[in-house]
């Protein structure tokens, strides 16, 4: 059993779900569908308006709903092989099992980075052209946009990768789940508000703050610099995976 044939069984298990297929579905279409919506609330600039709506990350702000669905796939991707019991015959298929980790990670990141790099790219130029018919836009040849636009959805599949990693050390889907958006979500709100500065110094190393600086268009206080916070989230998926390498390969399935 080759790394090879792991790869094409696990592409066929990510394409034969519906599952998979429609939360990836829903992560793309909700994309274009909020991008032109902030763009027709923003189309005309006037005090009302905040000046992160202003600002070329703005039609990307999707990514809030995407990092909730793709993160749901990552966690679904691998949590559901173990809720019916398939990875049973898959580690007899292949005892060894890091080539199943290894495998599922390139199909889910070949997969997600290209959909919603794409996704990405038409939320922004399709919210662009909207606004273009009311006032002067953006462009991707305008500085630090196109940062903004291909970071979007390097995040998203980060993100995804993250959920991913928690299913593999979890191995159930609603404890995933609610692990998921406690990391991502709830936590870094609740440092921030009860622990104050202190808090907020902490949870800017928090994958979904130090990637949210990578993909704004400006800097927030008490954030980490564009690069640093793309490094830093890439670090937490690589800590994950190592932790659900040991674990996969130490517990019984």
């Amino acid at each position: 059993m080759t790394l090879p044939r792991v790869i094409r069984s696990e592409w066929i298990k990510f394409r034969s779900l519906r599952s998979t297929v429609s939360v990836l579905g829903a992560a793309m279409v909700g994309m274009v569908v909020i991008g032109l919506l902030v763009a027709y609330h923003t189309r005309q600039l006037n005090a009302s308006i905040q000046p992160d709506d202003a600002v070329p990350s703005a039609t990307l702000q999707g990514y809030f709903l995407g990092q909730l669905l793709i993160g749901a796939l990552g966690v679904l991707f691998v949590s559901g092989e173990y809720s019916t019991g398939m990875f049973r015959s898959t580690f007899a298929a292949v005892p060894t099992r890091l080539p199943v980790l290894w495998a599922k990670l390139a199909v889910f990141v070949c997969v997600t980075a290209v959909a919603m790099v794409a996704m990405s790219v038409v939320a922004f130029v399709s919210a662009q052209a909207l606004i273009s018919g009311y006032r002067p836009g953006y462009s991707l040849g305008d500085p630090g946009v196109l940062r903004v636009v291909i970071g979007t959805g390097i995040y998203l599949t980060i993100a995804g990768v993250i959920g991913a990693c928690i299913a593999w050390v979890v191995r159930s889907t609603p404890g995933s789940l609610v692990t998921y958006i406690a990391i991502m979500l709830v936590v870094p709100g609740l440092l921030g508000s009860v622990f104050g500065r202190w808090g907020k110094d902490v949870a800017q190393f928090l994958p979904s703050e130090a990637g949210g600086s990578f993909v704004g268009s400006i800097r927030q206080p008490v954030t980490l610099t564009p690069w640093i916070g793309l490094l830093v989230m890439a670090l937490w998926a690589v800590v994950g995976l190592a932790v659900a390498a040991v674990r996969l390969t130490r517990r019984d399935a």
